[in-house]
């Protein structure tokens, strides 16, 4: 298939872009309803985006320059070729994270309550995102005689792409009927990092493009710290940060 959705004005619009675009636009719209189910105000999620999406997306982009290193210092202009490729999950993640962390600590508004309403929609925008990868030839597994193989190069590979974008949506599913049932505030934020780094950590086994440290797959230590992390933040949170009844002003 075409990277290639169209030319405007002598440039070319990539299906990755839209497909990023069209799950930021969506877990945006989802972030809105659910703030204002919970008693956030609207504004303060829009102006959240404002930020954290730019910051995500270049984050996204250092995290895998820097462990691409070899190449990038001998081709620094490449660095920020967003069109060229190369956006890392967990960076866009980091950089989200911690936007969101620091705009709540300005505003007054409990970081926890707001991650949990802006994360909601996360799990959705990377399924959707993770089929740029399939339009661009990405993120594929090693050979494999299962009937849903794609072909890659005339080698018939694991969709682990497809692997990702279904369990992601598994957990988007999950989170929303779970969210009304919530016992703390973090609760879906700490379910998403537990749940989603559980299933990258399998998935990345079968990846051929991972990004190492050594020969460490990154994405798989980083799940198992997002695991360990989120099992820690689930015991402390249901202790210390149970849910309150009143709404933000």
């Amino acid at each position: 298939m075409d990277r290639v959705a169209f030319t405007l004005f002598g440039i070319d619009i990539m299906w990755y872009g839209i497909l990023m675009a069209t799950g930021m636009i969506l877990g945006t719209l989802i972030a809105l309803k659910e703030a204002k189910r919970v008693g956030i105000e609207e504004d303060h999620v829009l102006n959240l985006a404002i930020v954290a999406i730019p910051v995500g997306l270049l984050s996204a982009r250092l995290y895998y320059v820097i462990f691409e290193w070899g190449y990038y210092s001998q081709y620094p202009s490449e660095i920020l070729n967003f069109r060229g490729g190369g956006m890392a999950i967990h960076g866009a993640l980091i950089g989200g994270i911690l936007t969101g962390y620091f705009y709540t600590k300005i505003k007054k508004i409990n970081f926890f309550k707001m991650a949990d309403a802006v994360m909601l929609g996360m799990p959705l925008a990377q399924s959707i995102g993770r089929w740029g990868n399939f339009i661009n030839g990405e993120a594929h597994g090693g050979p494999t005689n299962l009937p849903w193989g794609i072909i890659v190069d005339g080698t018939r590979v694991h969709p682990t792409f497809l692997y990702e974008s279904i369990w992601d949506l598994g957990i988007f599913i999950f989170l929303v009927i779970f969210r009304k049932k919530k016992k703390y505030e973090g609760q879906i934020i700490t379910y998403y990092i537990i749940l989603y780094s559980l299933g990258r950590l399998f998935i990345e086994g079968l990846r051929t493009d991972s990004l190492m440290l050594g020969p460490i797959r990154m994405a798989q230590l980083v799940s198992l710290l997002g695991i360990i992390l989120g099992l820690v933040a689930h015991i402390y949170l249901s202790k210390h940060n149970k849910i309150s009844n009143t709404k933000e002003r």
